[in-house]
C-alpha cells in the first residue's frame, strides 16, 4: 500500500524459527553437553605439536560451537541460550563429581596410591578448566548466537554462510581469549610468548575448523529445517 509520501512501505518479515517440541533439539543438546564435558577434561593436558601449543580438548571444542550455530539458526537466541546454560550446569555437576571421587578415601597399597595420584593429576585441574570454559563459552557462544540471529533478522533465509562465518569469528575470539587467560596456568603455560601462541593458535584453529565445516553445517541446518514441523510457523 502506498505511503502518504508516495513511496511504498515494505515491512520486513520476522525471521523464521522452530519450537523445541521435536526430538532434534534434545539430541543436539545432549551431544553439546557431552562434547563440553569431554573437552574440559582434555583441556587439562597441554599438547605440543611442533611449534604449536594447545590442549587435549582442541579437537572437540569446535563441535560445541557448530552445534550452537545450528541451534541458533533453527531455534533462535533464547533457545540457544538455554542450551548453553544447561550444558554448563551439567559441566559443573561433572566437576563436582570429580571432586567427590578425588576426596573419597581409597586403598592405601601401592596400586591404590598410584591410582589416586593418577586420578588427581587427570581430574584435579578440571574445576578451574570448567570455570574458564563457563566464562569463555558463556560469553563467546552468547555473542556468537546473538550476532547470528541479528544477521538473520536482516537477511532472512539468505546468506546463511555469511551468518555462520561472521558470528564465529567474533564469538571464537572472545571465547579463546577468556578461556586461555584462565586456563593457561593450569596446563603449565606461564611465559608471555607461550600464552600468545596458545591464544592465537586456539583462535585460528577453532575458527578454521568452523569455516571448514560450514558446508556441512549448512546441510545439517537445511536438513533439520525441513524436518521441523514448526519451523516458520507462527
Amino acid at each position: 500500500m502506498p505511503s502518504p509520501s508516495g513511496s511504498s512501505t515494505l515491512s520486513k518479515p520476522a525471521p523464521r524459527f522452530a519450537s523445541i517440541g521435536s526430538p532434534y533439539f534434545g539430541i543436539m543438546l545432549a551431544v553439546m553437553a557431552v562434547v563440553l564435558i569431554l573437552s574440559n577434561i582434555g583441556a587439562s593436558k597441554g599438547v605440543v605439536l611442533g611449534p604449536i601449543i594447545t590442549d587435549g580438548g582442541f579437537f572437540l571444542f569446535p563441535l560445541a560451537y557448530i552445534l550452537g550455530d545450528v541451534m541458533s539458526e533453527v531455534y533462535g537466541f533464547k533457545v540457544a541460550r538455554k542450551a548453553i546454560i544447561t550444558s554448563f550446569a551439567l559441566s559443573v555437576f561433572a566437576s563436582l563429581c570429580y571432586w567427590i571421587i578425588i576426596v573419597l578415601p581409597g586403598f592405601t597399597d601401592d596400586y591404590g596410591t598410584a591410582k589416586q595420584a593418577a586420578i588427581e593429576g587427570a581430574l584435579g585441574p578440571v574445576p578451574q578448566i570448567v570455570l574458564a570454559s563457563l566464562l569463555a563459552f558463556l560469553a563467546g557462544q552468547t555473542i556468537n548466537s546473538w550476532i547470528l540471529v541479528k544477521m538473520k533478522a536482516r537477511t532472512g533465509e539468505k546468506s546463511l554462510w555469511a551468518r555462520l562465518m561472521g558470528s564465529s569469528v567474533v564469538g571464537e575470539f572472545v571465547d579463546t581469549l577468556i578461556f586461555c587467560s584462565i586456563a593457561a596456568s593450569v596446563i603449565g603455560i606461564t611465559d608471555a610468548g607461550s600464552f600468545v601462541n596458545y591464544v592465537l593458535v586456539g583462535f585460528v584453529y577453532k575458527t578454521a575448523v568452523e569455516f571448514l565445516f560450514v558446508p556441512l553445517t549448512v546441510l545439517v541446518v537445511g536438513w533439520i529445517k525441513k524436518r521441523e514441523p514448526s519451523y516458520g510457523v507462527s
